[in-house]
């Protein structure tokens, strides 16, 4: 018999030793937050630039001391605004209709940490009139900003409307299972709260690395960045469906 795991449910539910997720939320307003946080993000770039050329002057803090004062602070709100976007994506994510759009879509992000470092950074390198002590330090706090952000903006998992349609039309009605940390959503589970059982009496065997599942709908799982169904529970519980998203070697 398989073990049992802690299931936590990603819905509403009236059973009480089962704890609820966060609901999906609204693509725009995630969007419009990310845009927000991306705007700051961009001027403390231009404060930074500002306080190089002497446009502005703060009399508590070095110069130096400033400038990474505003690198971390435009780091800070890049990430934020680009985990934001990222979910507004996996919410409604983009059509691969338009290549133009989806790219621009799922790589938004990265082009925005590209925007908030790189103008400060070659300006950096031109200045005459820094110390070499601050201009290297500020130059290298400035690129590591920029290699952090970059690759914490970047979407390794993107799905199009297309991938996401395909997989709610083949799993309508279907309760879909997620670890923590993994990318993928599972359907291969043995439930006991929900009454559901597997033909073959056993979880999916990619499951077994984590003691705590969360269940819901496809919708919730892509929304939480589970973008790719399991291949294994695909084929042992029989999915058929043009278009779905699947991992090719399975993971958690």
């Amino acid at each position: 018999m398989a073990e049992r795991k802690k299931i936590e449910s990603a819905s509403e539910n009236t059973v009480s030793n089962i704890q609820n997720a966060k609901p999906v939320g609204n693509a725009t307003g995630y969007r419009v937050g990310a845009i927000i946080l991306w705007v700051l993000a961009l001027v403390c770039e231009v404060l930074a630039i500002l306080l190089l050329f002497g446009k502005i002057n703060i009399t508590f803090m070095n110069t130096l001391v400033c400038l990474i004062v505003f690198i971390v602070l435009d780091l800070i709100f890049l990430i934020i605004g680009s985990q934001l976007w990222k979910k507004a994506n996996h919410i409604k994510p983009a059509s691969k209709k338009n290549p133009t759009k989806f790219w621009l879509w799922n790589n938004m992000g990265l082009i925005v940490a590209v925007l908030c470092f790189c103008p400060l950074i070659i300006l950096l390198l031109t200045n005459k009139d820094l110390d070499k002590k601050t201009k290297t330090i500020a130059v290298v706090a400035a690129a590591v900003a920029l290699l952090i952000g970059g690759a914490a903006s970047i979407d390794y998992n993107p799905i199009s409307a297309e991938e996401k349609e395909a997989a709610q039309v083949a799993l309508e009605g279907t309760a879909v299972y997620w670890t923590p940390y993994g990318k993928v959503y599972h359907t291969h589970v043995i439930d006991e709260v929900m009454g559901h059982t597997t033909e073959d009496g056993k979880d999916c065997p990619y499951l077994n690395r984590s003691d705590s599942l969360t269940r819901g709908t496809v919708e919730e799982a892509i929304a939480a960045g589970k973008t790719k169904l399991c291949s294994y529970c695909q084929r042992h519980d029989h999915i058929e469906g043009e278009g779905i998203k699947t991992d090719d070697v399975s993971e958690p």
